[in-house]
């Protein structure tokens, strides 16, 4: 028998700093699941969990409703787009999606133009993005250092993903550990921001390239900290630059081409942290900013999903 309620989560209010039990509220409805004309049913199976979301959902102003648009039904196809082999449903939200693969296929190709020989460092490491800008500097032959939280997610990045060295940024001797690990950097790829970035603009080598992706550490702060370092920037003729994946979006079939070929040959390791349970992603969410998640931060929705 179709169930005749449903469960959701609504909105309620926007976080000044952390997020809190009130920012969300469950809701249990009734719900007709029989689709009216011109409507169809969706069933949602999984949920992504992004840092981005902290900056969702704004709106600061008054808008008028201007045009509609449809297509007509001569345009409207089947989609002949398969898993690739090797992969499985789950990687569209993580390797192969637009927050995932393709942020870090772009970002550091395109933004941080990484080369052969170079030394590449990534911030927020064991996370999505950047377990795969890791991993893909490593396919095109960079040494690769790594940052992160945790003793346990630095022995994953370094065993599993195989990169050259993985810092925990809370040792007490991380700094000192950082020097003897990278020397000075050709690319950093930062996730975080605050005072990580700070410091890894004072080991700038000549030419660097510092693409910035995130700022974990400042999404929830009341008054973000701004950067002292900057002035190596110039003595070192480096290059800082912010990016956004959507403006990569007509060539997303040339990452998609490039991460599938990638994961069928078996050189990309993925890595999801499962949430059980539409109910629990609002508890879920500030786990992206406390470093409480390794790999991709999933949410379970349905049990009719594809085995993973």
């Amino acid at each position: 028998m179709l169930p005749n309620h449903h469960t959701r989560i609504i909105f309620a209010e926007r976080p000044k700093t952390d997020i809190t039990p009130t920012t969300f509220r469950k809701e249990t409805v009734a719900f007709d699941l029989k689709p009216g004309p011109g409507e169809v049913l969706v069933r949602v199976d999984w949920i992504s969990l992004d840092p981005a979301m902290r900056g969702w959902d704004r709106f600061g102003g008054v808008c008028r409703y201007e045009r509609e648009r449809s297509a007509s039904k001569d345009h409207v196809s089947p989609t002949t787009e398969s898993i690739p082999p090797g992969a499985q449903l789950l990687d569209f939200l993580g390797p192969l999606g637009i927050a995932g693969g393709f942020t870090a296929y772009f970002g550091l190709l395109d933004v941080a133009q990484i080369k052969a020989g170079e030394t590449l460092v990534v911030s927020g490491a064991a996370g999505q993005v950047g377990s795969l800008v890791c991993q893909i500097g490593k396919l095109y032959g960079a040494k690769v250092i790594g940052i992160a939280g945790t003793d346990e997610k630095c022995r994953w990045l370094s065993e599993e993903l195989k990169i050259d060295a993985a810092l925990n940024y809370k040792s007490p001797s991380f700094r000192e550990e950082f020097k003897d690990a990278v020397g000075y950097l050709d690319v950093f790829f930062d996730n975080v921001g605050g005072e990580i970035l700070n410091f890894a603009m004072t080991r700038l080598k000549q030419g660097a390239r510092i693409a910035l992706c995130g700022a974990i550490s400042d999404y929830n702060a009341l008054k973000p900290k701004g950067i002292s370092s900057y002035m190596n920037l110039i003595s070192q003729r480096a290059k800082i630059e912010g990016f956004v994946v959507s403006d990569y979006a007509r060539r997303y079939p040339e990452a998609l081409r490039d991460l599938s070929k990638w994961i069928s040959e078996g050189r990309i390791v993925r890595k999801y942290h499962i949430i059980e349970g539409l109910e629990n992603a609002p508890g879920a969410l500030p786990l992206l900013f406390t470093g409480g998640n390794t790999g991709k931060l999933v949410v379970r929705v349905s049990g009719h999903h594809a085995k993973l």
